[in-house]
């Protein structure tokens, strides 16, 4: 027997097209608010991201021609010189820069960030905004300004002569430390600005309950403080992390080519050996790199957000 239709939607008249299908059809055909708004962003990410991604993949199964280009004869050759212990070397070395340049912007970060979030609140955009200035220029420009410090007619060796040193001027440019220098203030505000949200957000009735059952102020730092804010920390230091280890500018000038990572090996492999096949190997396995931080990084805030709601609600049922 065949079903009786279903009653109009509007109350009165025939059952129009719509009424004859199941709702989670209808709504299927339908898309959703939030689908019609990623999608710009999402076409604008495939178009600019994903598929010059794949491209270099692609181009990375391929042999260097006789005379450099492409020769397009499949092979696995490019990956497995990765792995060779001369490259291999390159990548632990520029890890350890970016490591030392990521440990100095947390430490430095934090601290400007928890000296944000302790002064009165409308004063905190004012510091916000000086911490993000040096944003509001090129990050060439940015670097060479550090080569006007450092160089040994620079700033801070006229600093010491005037202080009354009379010797020769140390050898502050083209060394590793002016490298990590560069890094560091050129990535400090990310650390600040993801450190600043959590303290800023955090109850201070957390740290008023540490006070007073006895909890000293280091004692409340590293019970309270710290663990509820280790996620921005966590997010501040990728960022720092994968844009250090992948860069190429800051180590050409203020290393002056001695220091070869993995951003200037990719560099070369492109515009110097043309060989590019090589070249995109490199750089797919620096993105592989930068891809699994950011996973760990957020599987790791994802967990500590679900610990935190978790606790929350025992202690609210208590």
């Amino acid at each position: 027997m065949r079903p009786p239709l279903p009653p109009p939607r509007g109350g009165k008249g025939p059952p129009d097209f719509l009424d004859l299908i199941p709702i989670p059809m209808a709504v299927r055909l339908v898309p959703s608010r939030s689908t019609v708004l990623m999608a710009p962003a999402l076409a604008w990410l495939t178009a600019l991201m994903v598929v010059p991604c794949a491209l270099v993949l692609a181009l990375a199964f391929f042999r260097r021609g006789i005379y450099g280009g492409v020769d397009y004869t499949f092979t696995l050759e490019n990956f497995a010189n990765v792995v060779d212990p001369l490259y291999a070397g390159i990548f632990l070395n520029s890890a350890r820069i970016a490591g030392l340049a990521t440990l100095i912007a947390v430490v430095v970060g934090y601290a400007a960030a928890y000296a944000i979030a302790a002064v009165p609140r409308h004063r905190q955009p004012l510091y916000l905004f000086l911490a993000v200035l040096p944003f509001w220029s090129n990050y060439l420009i940015r670097t060479y300004a550090w080569i006007v410090l450092l160089n040994r007619e620079g700033l801070l060796t006229q600093l010491l002569r005037w202080a009354g040193y009379a010797g020769e001027p140390p050898s502050l440019l083209y060394t590793e430390g002016a490298v990590v220098a560069g890094l560091v203030y050129n990535y400090l505000p990310f650390v600040v600005l993801a450190c600043y949200a959590p303290l800023a957000r955090l109850n201070p009735e957390l740290r008023e309950a540490s006070r007073d059952l006895g909890g000293s102020a280091f004692t409340t730092f590293r019970r309270i403080t710290l663990p509820l804010t280790l996620p921005g920390v966590a997010a501040g230091a990728v960022f720092v992390f994968v844009l250090s280890i992948g860069n190429f500018v800051t180590p050409a000038l203020l290393g002056g080519g001695r220091f070869q990572m993995i951003g200037n090996l990719v560099y070369d492999q492109f515009l110097a050996a043309n060989d590019w096949p090589f070249g995109a190997a490199l750089a797919m396995a620096l993105i592989a790199i930068m891809m699994l931080l950011l996973m760990l990084q957020a599987f790791a805030a994802t967990r500590a957000e679900g610990r935190q709601s978790r606790d929350g609600g025992e202690a609210g049922h208590g």
